[in-house]
């Protein structure tokens, strides 16, 4: 069984052309779970897949994250196959935070009679949840302000920092197993995210050498942090992952 991950942006939120940040865990090459839902992301995933997501872990609610909600909602509700069975694993903390950000608009449709929610299952998770039978981590990280964005861990296959500042403490913990390491950086830092000086300050070599790099400004930027030695994500980028070594459900 073949493992990856395929990029379908990876830029920050200004640098459209990279498209927003979002990718998708791959089983054989068929969509297992998607990360996060911005509007360019969305786009390239319908042009590579054909359909919309059937499962996705939301990192935090920040627009380029998020905004392709809508059109989620409209596929989903309006297919009486898809509604109410795409499965949303949102943190806790962020599920107020979503709802007033894209689920709490009056009368979702003008006609009434809908609830956004309908449209989906939502799944509050706390510090990890179960899909197709295998367990996955979920992590809180350093991003603009706390308990309101998360990372994710494939236990022994891949970690997704999501947007964050370094957290160096909670890589040691929860990529401790040789995951490839997908981590919010740019050629400059602030408050909100990492930039490759921090990284190269707090990281250690070792942990350098997993991570490989998205949401960052432009291409030249891209160039930048090649230049300096590490790998960089590109749109469309698909990366083999190790097999997971995370818990599996056991046969009744």
């Amino acid at each position: 069984m073949a493992w990856s991950l395929r990029f379908q942006g990876v830029g920050n939120a200004s640098a459209v052309a990279l498209g927003s940040p979002m990718a998708t865990i791959e089983r054989d090459g068929a969509p297992w779970l998607a990360i996060d839902c911005g509007a360019e992301g969305l786009t390239a995933y319908l042009e590579h897949y054909g359909e919309a997501p059937r499962a996705l872990f939301v990192t935090h609610v920040h627009l380029d994250h998020v905004a392709g909600f809508e059109r989620l909602f409209v596929a989903d509700y309006f297919d009486s196959a898809r509604r109410g069975k795409t499965r949303l694993y949102v943190p806790a903390t962020v599920v107020p935070l979503l709802h007033r950000r894209v689920g709490d608009y009056p009368n979702v449709l003008a006609e009434g009679g809908a609830n956004f929610w309908d449209a989906f299952q939502l799944v509050p998770v706390g510090d990890a949840f179960w899909h197709h039978g295998v367990r996955l981590e979920v992590f809180p990280v350093r991003h603009h302000w706390p308990e309101t964005a998360y990372g994710l861990r494939l236990r022994g296959s891949l970690v997704w920092s999501g947007d964050t500042r370094p957290i160096p403490e909670m890589l040691a913990r929860h990529a401790d197993a040789g995951e490839l390491v997908a981590h919010d950086c740019a050629l400059h830092g602030n408050p909100s995210h990492s930039g490759i000086d921090d990284l190269e300050r707090e990281y250690p070599h070792e942990l350098l050498e997993r991570c490989l790099f998205y949401h960052y400004a432009g291409v030249a930027d891209g160039q930048a942090l090649a230049g300096r030695g590490h790998r960089v994500a590109t749109p469309g980028e698909v990366v083999a992952l190790a097999v997971p070594t995370a818990e599996r459900e056991q046969p009744a």
